[in-house]
């Protein structure tokens, strides 16, 4: 009997992923088709790729959304499993992936991702289970795009697999800081955007209900030392962020441009 499985092609955006690019693209050798669609990486990032897929490009970043549509844009299989490059894909969810494409029985599947920090899985504080639509029909799904935290929209049933991604993103306590700053300054310039406002008072206060959240709410206390980390760095990066927009409608008032 013929396979009746369809094409699964895997997309991962790029920039500055050398340490994370080639462990990604080895956990998805099974694929039918590779695009690595990068933004300029001025490291190995794209010579890495290259010994891995003949199917990377190089194009102007379109933000995070943007460019994840790009790449699915690129892709020629039916099916598109989108990653980033610090994801891996386990055996198992490869084989279950490979069964999804044959069934057809949704046009879009939840994966859930393990979480780690410095080798740690990250069981608590919002972390685990972190479920994630990343396996799609082409067509029937395509990313939102805001400056951050894009997500997938899709259009007809969506189901579960019980196969994980491994999620190595952070490796160190500068990691998280970096991170909470970049998507920091994003969200605010979205939120100023959206004509959304904040005061001095609302950014603690929403900093100060983030970490009781992470830590206590959901137990990231659990997680030691790294529970503690993840808890700073999201209070942190809300405070950031609500100053931030503070911050620019103050300019914007002083400029003319508040109404």
């Amino acid at each position: 009997m013929p396979d009746e499985r369809e094409k699964i092609s895997v997309t991962v955006v790029t920039l500055n992923e050398e340490k994370n690019i080639g462990p990604c693209l080895e956990s998805v050798a099974w694929a039918d088709e590779v695009i690595v669609l990068d933004s300029g990486s001025t490291d190995r990032t794209v010579a890495i790729a290259r010994e891995h897929t003949d199917k990377v490009h190089v194009e102007e970043w379109r933000g995070y959304g943007g460019q994840k549509n790009r790449a699915v844009e690129l892709a020629s299989g039916p099916w598109v499993l989108s990653l980033d490059a610090d994801e891996r894909v386990s055996p198992d969810l490869a084989e279950e992936i490979r069964r999804a494409a044959e069934n057809k029985s949704a046009v879009a599947y939840q994966i859930r991702r393990k979480n780690y920090y410095r080798g740690q899985w990250i069981r608590h504080g919002g972390w685990w289970p972190d479920w994630t639509t990343r396996l799609f029909r082409k067509g029937k799904a395509a990313f939102s795009e805001p400056r951050v935290h894009e997500s997938l929209q899709v259009r007809g049933e969506t189901g579960r697999l019980s196969g994980v991604i491994e999620h190595h993103s952070f490796r160190s306590a500068a990691d998280f800081l970096e991170r909470a700053r970049s998507y920091a300054v994003l969200g605010a310039q979205d939120r100023f955007e959206r004509r959304k406002k904040a005061g001095l008072f609302s950014a603690v206060g929403r900093a100060k209900f983030m970490f009781f959240k992470t830590y206590l709410l959901r137990a990231g206390f659990l997680d030691g030392a790294a529970g503690m980390l993840i808890a700073v760095s999201n209070a942190i990066g809300v405070f950031y962020r609500y100053m931030l927009l503070r911050e620019m409608w103050r300019d914007a008032e002083r400029n003319g441009r508040g109404d």
